[in-house]
């Protein structure tokens, strides 16, 4: 009997009745259910915002876009035990929509002077941090679609069909979407030796994988859809 397991279970048990409990707090309409709601779930979604945007200046005001917008809709989540994967479904809508905007401003604003300096980065604290620091500039190449595919599945620990339903697509696609922005992201980390380092001592990329220019097998693409 492996006591480990029955206690990760025990845990998702115990946060999926809290997350329940919330969510029904909140359409009764009880007191302080909102103010709890947020403080609750703030800290995963502030952390989407910033794999899909980085050190964007609007990601406070976009934290509670997603409050505000999840909350108004809070009676349309059909199981209240998937609050979490759908607020990350929100926030990276909240994010796709910003992403856009910034794009038809830049657009509009090609003929006008350039007055934005090149963004400085204060020495690095730790490796840890420069590590993320370089993980998000490279998330930032990325297209839109496999950007969110790659912070769902990657970032958050998302399931394959989870993430799929975050990103409002079919499994198929979803594999290719994040197929393709892995196969980018490990391309671009081989150029970094410092974060090529870092990785290698994880789990998920190993320095065979990044030795070989290859992308590991996904855990769940075996899976039957």
């Amino acid at each position: 009997m492996d006591i480990g397991l029955d206690m990760d279970a025990d845990l998702d048990r115990e946060l999926a009745s809290r997350d329940a409990a919330l969510v029904r707090a909140l359409r009764g309409g009880q007191p302080g259910a909102a103010s709890a709601f947020y403080d609750q779930y703030a800290g995963g979604v502030l952390r989407t915002l910033r794999a899909a945007l980085g050190a964007d200046a609007d990601v406070p005001d976009l934290l509670q876009e997603v409050f505000i917008r999840a909350i108004e809709r809070i009676g349309d989540l059909d199981d209240c035990e998937r609050v979490r994967s759908w607020l990350t479904t929100i926030a990276i809508f909240t994010a796709r929509d910003h992403v856009r905007r910034r794009q038809r401003r830049n657009w509009l604003g090609l003929f006008s002077p350039d007055l934005g300096r090149a963004r400085q980065h204060d020495p690095p604290s730790s490796e840890a941090r420069f590590a993320l620091r370089e993980i998000c500039d490279i998330l930032q190449t990325l297209p839109p679609d496999e950007r969110m595919a790659f912070l769902v599945r990657v970032v958050e620990g998302a399931s394959l069909p989870d993430g799929a339903a975050a990103c409002t697509t079919s499994l198929a696609t979803f594999k290719r979407r994040l197929a393709r922005a892995e196969r980018q992201f490990l391309d671009a980390v081989r150029d970094r030796p410092t974060l090529r380092g870092w990785l290698e001592e994880g789990t998920r990329w190993g320095r065979e994988t990044m030795d070989a220019g290859a992308r590991p097998p996904d855990r769940e693409s075996s899976t039957p859809t």
